[in-house]
């Protein structure tokens, strides 16, 4: 399906702007619908590509940037004059857009010339891939025109569309719109704020030593390489200021020069390549000062090392002092405590003395170390003031050195300017024409290469533009002479027309006339000439007038069933009546908004996702599920209520059944067998024993009966397989019965019995009551039993009871909602000629208008609003409830009548006047 976001030019003044737009295209009108979002059901406009033709313009490769947004933008342009510009994301996508459109439009208008074009019975086709129906839909007719066929082939490009078309599309977000559109009073403000920010932002960066080179005043990065080699530096640097004494580290609190010196450039290619004195007298006095600060760098290393150790020499000094000044004590001490020891204590003994003298060899030792610290400190001073004289020097050499780097920046100023000067003079004419061919030869190829996209690209937009042409010029042909035809048939039935008025007013004139002779009027025979001629077969014998015929009413619908008898006259009338009131109203609704369009927007919105209950659906089934969608919807609504039963069944159960029930004693395969041909004669699917549907419904028919021994097989069953195979395959067909007779509808419905199917004709009585009063007191005066031809449309859900088209959007929304969907459309049957009914005033006409009248309710779409719309509030709870209510009173009921039976059969055996009588079971046995 052609679906995807395109963006979409639209608005007024300032406000004007692309809007993305999700596009779906319609093949039933060949219109091209717009939605807001992939998850909308009504669209917010459409164009008609029937009558619209297409254009692009060819950007000029390396233009303006406002060139590349509209490189991908096509237009649209309408008979009226109006022009619809589309932009898609890429070239790519617009190239797929444009022949997309052009395929479908040159199809949709060719099958205009096809003969018996009729849309209810060549629907558009589509994936079917179920049910017999599927096997009848026919594909478009396209024209034979082989020469604008292979024409049409080789103008065509070939091309893939991305992400954003198709289907898949539904599942991705939208185009992100271009900001420059969107002219809201907020984005001013956020950029307003966000140029602020930036400029505070810029203020507050620190500032960066640059160097510039001669041609361009660019920014010299480091490479990655030089950065590596800085934080190598700088934590070696770390480790010097940390280790032991003569290392040496940095203590400057800035850097001279931050990109390393590899990637400065020499000085010859600096003032080779300059255009200008200025640049190359810095570019060379930056290098030059370079040079000088890498050695004034060096010196200030060494300086700063000094200076650490000088004052890790100071603190290690003070703690000698420190360690010193305690030592004293301690000997002042000693002495102190070994005079009054020696008074004190002259009777102590001998090891005790021994420790004494220990303890002053140990002062001693002290005394000793001191001296030599008191040495060292002195070295160290000195030591100091000598490093102190070397950094003066250095200090004194530094100067000296920078007043000399000083003046040979001068000299060599002095020097590159003169260089220059003559390089400039020498190489001027050849420089300036080398530069030249350069600067051309680079332009031409510039110029070539965008001439070149600039030849593609109108190479492609000459072949979409002849393609354009030739399928309008094409398509103008087939309209001339569609208009010739319709032309010549117009005259036609305008004859036919007179002819038919002629005849009509001559009719009135015998009617209005009596005729009191015998003989035969001459309006008979009037009449009987406009029977023949409404019920003439179509034959071949005339073609002149077979061919300017209008074909209104076709053999067969698109469901397979007949649409005009051949059996009865006067019915055959009727029908042909009916077929052409349907195709009157489908012609009217297809002048509407289609529905399809809705549906094809919702499938491709579940494409990538489980598709769920929701409201959204459930209003759409109740519209009515379109032709080619039907099998896919059918198939999910069955599965959605017979999913518990699928689980608990093994692989291949299906065929399990069908086999058992072929290879074993089936007490129902004889009922099943004489039913295959009366279940829908008039359906081509069924007509005859060798159609396809007979031997599918055999199957189904014979699965179920094994499947389910209680019910077997009732007729009324093979009605329900029958439809569900129209669009669902055997297996699908099988377990769509199973919903009906195990899920929907209560138990014993289909049984011996029917003790469910009479309970509901009793809760629709009371439903009767409630909803349309007047016809059920208008019934019950006249004594008339409506149920006796209700009761049949609740068993087969409306088979043979309604129209096709209306038939089958109920069994859309019966498969999804339920068994109450029987009840709204049954009343809403009664309600849609209510009127009619109250004016017959005997109960024959009443029960024999009954027994036709829903043949003549043809207006689906009024039904459906009945249904759904006037007959609110229909709770199933109230159902439920009367059903159970009614089913205690049927019980007692048919127990009554047992009894009444037993006695009966008792009685006759025991009178001998009474045994010749039988019952109706016994005669049926």
């Amino acid at each position: 399906k052609l679906c995807g976001y395109l963006q979409k030019l639209s608005g007024k003044g300032p406000l004007r702007g692309f809007r993305s737009r999700w596009f779906v295209f319609d093949p039933r009108r060949c219109y091209l619908y717009y939605f807001k979002g992939p998850q909308e059901a009504l669209p917010l406009g459409h164009l008609d590509i029937a009558s619209a033709c297409f254009s692009y313009h060819q950007p000029e490769a390396g233009g303006a940037a406002a060139a590349g947004d509209e490189a991908a933008a096509f237009e649209v342009h309408s008979p009226d004059g109006a022009v619809a510009v589309l932009k898609a994301a890429t070239r790519q996508d617009m190239t797929y857009w444009l022949q997309e459109l052009q395929q479908k439009r040159w199809e949709y208008c060719n099958n205009l010339d096809a003969a018996k074009r009729d849309s209810r019975t060549s629907p558009t086709p589509s994936d079917f891939s179920k049910g017999l129906v599927a096997k009848d839909n026919p594909g478009s007719i396209l024209s034979q025109n082989a020469s604008a066929e292979r024409a049409r082939n080789i103008l065509a490009v070939a091309t893939s569309p991305t992400d954003l078309v198709g289907e898949q599309a539904a599942s991705q977000p939208a185009p992100v719109q271009p900001s420059a559109i969107n002219f809201s009073l907020k984005q001013w403000s956020t950029e307003i704020k966000n140029s602020m920010s930036s400029l505070r932002k810029g203020n507050n960066e620190n500032r960066k030593s640059v160097f510039y080179t001669t041609e361009e005043w660019e920014l010299l990065d480091p490479t990655p390489k030089d950065l590596e080699d800085s934080m190598a530096l700088e934590e070696k640097r770390k480790q010097l200021a940390e280790g032991s004494k003569g290392l040496t580290s940095s203590a400057f609190p800035f850097e001279f020069g931050r990109i390393p010196h590899k990637t400065r450039r020499p000085l010859k290619d600096m003032i080779g390549s300059s255009k200008n004195r200025n640049s190359s007298d810095s570019s060379s006095t930056e290098w030059y000062s370079g040079n000088g600060n890498k050695l004034v760098s060096e010196l200030q290393l060494k300086y700063q090392s000094q200076q650490e150790e000088l004052e890790k020499l100071k603190k290690d000094l003070l703690s000698q002092k420190e360690l010193v000044r305690l030592l004293q004590q301690t000997v002042r001490s000693s002495q102190y405590d070994k005079y009054f020891a020696s008074r004190l204590c002259e009777g102590i003994p001998k090891d005790k003395l021994e420790l004494l003298h220990e303890k002053d060899d140990q002062i001693l030792g002290l005394n000793n170390q001191l001296e030599k610290l008191n040495l060292e400190k002195d070295s160290l001073q000195q030591e100091v003031k000598n490093l102190k004289c070397k950094v003066g020097e250095l200090n004194e050499r530094l100067g000296m050195l920078m007043e000399t780097i000083q003046a040979k920046d001068e000299v060599i100023m002095k020097l590159s300017r003169q260089l220059s000067e003559c390089e400039d003079n020498t190489y001027s004419q050849s420089g300036a024409v080398n530069s030249s061919v350069a600067t051309c030869t680079n332009k031409e190829l510039q110029e070539l290469d965008r001439l070149k996209d600039n030849l593609q690209g109108y190479k492609t937009q000459n072949k979409f533009l002849n393609k354009e042409i030739l399928e309008l010029s094409a398509l103008r042909r087939n309209a001339e002479a569609r208009e010739r035809e319709w032309q010549a048939k117009y005259t036609s039935l305008e004859a036919k027309l007179c002819q038919i008025e002629s005849k009509y007013l001559i009719l009135l004139q015998e009617m209005k006339t009596p005729v009191c002779s015998e003989e035969q009027s001459p309006a008979r025979e009037v009449i009987t000439q406009l029977l023949e001629d409404a019920l003439k077969a179509e034959t071949s014998e005339q073609p002149e007038q077979a061919f300017f015929k209008p074909h209104l009413v076709s053999e067969y619908d698109i469901y397979g069933f007949q649409t005009v008898p051949e059996d009865d006259e006067e019915e055959k009338l009727v029908a042909k009546s009916r077929a052409l009131d349907l195709r009157s109203l489908s012609l009217s609704e297809n002048r509407e908004i289609s529905t399809g369009v809705k549906w094809e927007n919702y499938l491709a919105s579940t494409m990538n996702r489980e598709m769920m209950r929701c409201v959204e659906l459930k209003n759409l089934i109740r519209s009515g599920i379109p032709h080619e969608h039907r099998s896919k919807m059918w198939k999910w609504c069955v599965n959605l209520h017979v999913k518990k039963f699928k689980d608990s069944t093994v692989p291949g159960y299906f065929q399990t059944l069908l086999q058992n029930a072929l290879e074993k004693q089936n007490p129902a395969s004889k009922q099943i067998e004489l039913d295959l041909l009366r279940t829908l004669p008039n359906n081509k699917h069924y007509s005859s024993p060798t159609s396809e549907g007979i031997q599918k419904l055999r199957n189904v028919l014979l699965a179920f009966s094994w499947r389910n021994p209680d019910i077997g097989y009732c007729q009324g069953l093979n009605r329900l397989v029958a439809i569900a195979l129209l669009y669902l395959e055997q297996e699908d067909a099988f377990w769509c019965l199973v919903t009906i007779v195990e899920v929907f509808m209560p138990r014993d419905y289909y049984t011996k019995t029917l003790l469910g199917s009479q309970v509901d004709q009793r809760v629709f009585k009371d439903l009767m009551s409630e909803k349309l009063p007047r016809l059920h007191a208008h019934f019950e005066q006249y004594k008339v039993d409506y149920t006796l031809i209700t009761f049949n449309w609740f068993l087969v859900i409306f088979v043979d009871s309604v129209v096709s088209d209306i038939l089958f959007k109920i069994w859309d929304s019966f498969l999804y909602e339920g068994p109450k969907v029987i009840f709204r459309f049954a009343l809403a049957l009664f309600k849609y000629k209510e009127e009619e009914m109250l004016k017959l005033q005997d109960s024959m006409s009443i029960f024999k208008y009954l027994r036709y009248f829903t043949r003549t309710v043809l207006d689906a779409r009024k039904l459906t609003s009945i249904a759904f719309g006037d007959l609110n509030p229909f709770p199933l709870r109230q159902i439920r409830n009367r059903r159970a209510y009614h089913l205690e009173k049927v019980r007692l009921e048919l127990t009554e009548l047992e009894a009444i039976r037993e006695d009966f059969l008792r009685e006759r055996e025991t009178c001998v006047e009474k045994r010749d009588l039988i019952s109706d079971d016994e005669e049926d046995s």
